[in-house]
C-alpha cells in the first residue's frame, strides 16, 4: 500500500503533463500542418511531417522549460523537419504536378483561377526559406508581425523587412500576370 501511495503523485504529474500537451497541441496542430505545407506544397508529406513533429514534441515536451513558447518550439521543429523532407524529396512527382495543373474544360474562369494559383505558389516556392516562411505565416496564415516575430525568435523589424522583400520578389515574378490582364 505504501508503494502505491508513493507512485500516485508521479502518475498524476504525468497525467497533468499529458493533458497540458494535448491542450497545447490542439491549439497548434493546424499551424504545424500549415508550416509543413508551406515548405513542401504536398498535402500528404505535410501531414506526415506534422505528425512527425507532434511525435517529437510529445517525447520531448517534458524537457521544454517555458511551456508558453510551445507554439514557437513546434513551428521551429516542424520547419526543420519539413526542410529535411524537402531535401530528401527534391521535387514532387510528375503525376502530382500534372494533377495540379490539369485544366477544367467546363469553365474558363476555373482554368484561369487554377493557373493563377499554380503560378502564385510556384513563385512563393521559389522564395528563399526565410522569406517563404514569413510570407506563409503573416500573409497567408494571417498572424500579426509580432506573433511571427515571437514564433521565429526574430526581431519584428527583420520580419517586416523579410515580408517587404518577399512581396517585392513576388511582384517581380508575377508582374507578367497583371500586364496580361490589362
Amino acid at each position: 500500500m505504501r508503494e502505491w501511495a508513493q507512485t500516485l503523485p508521479i502518475v498524476t504529474a504525468d497525467q497533468d503533463l499529458e493533458r497540458e500537451f494535448e491542450s497545447r497541441l490542439r491549439e497548434s496542430s493546424r499551424l504545424a500542418f500549415r508550416v509543413a505545407y508551406g515548405v513542401l506544397r504536398h498535402r500528404e508529406d505535410a501531414e506526415d511531417v506534422a505528425q512527425e513533429a507532434f511525435a517529437k514534441a510529445y517525447t520531448s515536451f517534458h524537457t521544454l522549460r517555458d511551456r508558453d513558447r510551445f507554439r514557437a518550439w513546434l513551428v521551429r521543429m516542424t520547419w526543420r523537419l519539413a526542410i529535411d523532407r524537402l531535401r530528401a524529396n527534391r521535387r514532387r512527382s510528375a503525376h502530382e504536378q500534372a494533377a495540379e495543373t490539369a485544366p477544367d474544360p467546363t469553365v474558363d474562369a476555373d482554368v484561369e483561377a487554377r493557373e493563377r494559383h499554380v503560378h502564385l505558389w510556384a513563385a512563393i516556392d521559389s522564395l528563399p526559406d526565410s522569406l517563404r516562411l514569413v510570407t506563409i505565416l503573416a500573409a497567408i496564415e494571417g498572424h500579426d508581425l509580432k506573433e511571427v516575430s515571437r514564433l521565429l525568435r526574430v526581431p519584428t523589424g527583420t520580419i517586416k523587412w523579410r515580408l517587404f522583400m518577399a512581396r517585392r520578389k513576388l511582384q517581380e515574378k508575377l508582374r507578367w500576370m497583371t500586364s496580361a490582364n490589362v
